[in-house]
């Protein structure tokens, strides 16, 4: 197999054939907040599973496509094809897509995720601005071999979440009424929700929600040098905390609930970016 640059400049190379635009912002779109892609303007579409070495989603409410268009006259990438760690893959296929937009220019990350809350203030619909996060993965997508030419060995990640992003989102979404918090993400390999045990853990160390994914998307970010908005959608209450047991379609029912909201707050952050 060719090593991981060779794949890369070859799965790119495939997508710059089929586009115009050159963006400088993405958007990862998590568990059920893909229709957002639906709103981009002149839109070009690439399904993922076209794409050479591309891993494929296997998860409901991840078609698995790259879509290139315009918001507010702002070239962006919105990734509708993300790959969790639990469906198998390693942490390389995992943050593929955030290697591949070093190539393609990308500047500013926008990272989204349906997350389990587990702060007693917070609501499911709520949108929770990430603060900072604690990986439970026990893995890191940077462990082994250094790409010097992607990013360093030993990268800092003291702002791994722009403190200039969350201000600048937090006061738009004031302006639009909508509800958000600020906390600490967390994740963990699933697939199975936490248990009551982990929840009370993770509570007591200071989480305010938990997930699956997200975590080694920014990792890989940060490596080179992009700028990182994170952004939950507190889809259900962790175990324990929550009146009915946990499911997934409760988790895409609550994100289909506040996808409105949810597009304008992205779309205004673009704007503003």
């Amino acid at each position: 197999m060719p090593d991981l640059l060779t794949r890369l400049q070859e799965s790119v190379g495939f997508v710059r054939a089929k586009i115009s635009l050159n963006p400088v912002i993405a958007i990862i779109l998590g568990s059920g907040l893909g229709p957002f892609a639906d709103a981009l303007e002149k839109a070009t579409s690439v399904r993922t599973s076209d794409i050479p070495h591309y891993p494929r989603s296997t998860v409901e409410g991840h078609s698995g496509e790259l879509v290139f268009g315009k918001i507010h006259g702002k070239d962006i990438l919105a990734v509708k094809g993300r790959v969790h760690y639990y469906e198998g893959y390693s942490m390389e296929q995992v943050t593929y897509a955030v290697r591949m937009m070093h190539f393609l220019g990308i500047r500013s990350l926008i990272v989204t995720n349906a997350a389990g809350g587990l702060n007693p203030r917070f609501s499911p619909g709520d949108l929770m601005f990430i603060t900072s996060h604690l990986n439970y993965f026990f893995d890191n997508p940077l462990r082994g071999i250094n790409l010097d030419s992607l990013g360093p060995r030993f990268p800092d990640m003291e702002e791994d979440y722009d403190r200039a992003y969350i201000d600048m989102a937090e006061a738009i979404a004031l302006e639009l009424k909508v509800r958000t918090q600020r906390g600490v993400y967390c994740a963990h390999s699933g697939p199975t929700y936490e248990t009551k045990s982990e929840v009370k853990m993770f509570q007591k160390m200071g989480v305010d929600a938990v997930g699956m994914s997200t975590i080694p998307e920014v990792i890989v970010a940060r490596h080179q040098g992009m700028r990182v908005l994170g952004i939950s959608c507190i889809t259900n209450l962790g175990t324990g905390i929550s009146a009915t047991p946990l499911s997934h379609e409760e988790v895409t029912e609550t994100a289909n609930r506040v996808k409105e909201s949810f597009q304008n707050l992205i779309s205004e952050i673009i704007r503003k970016m």
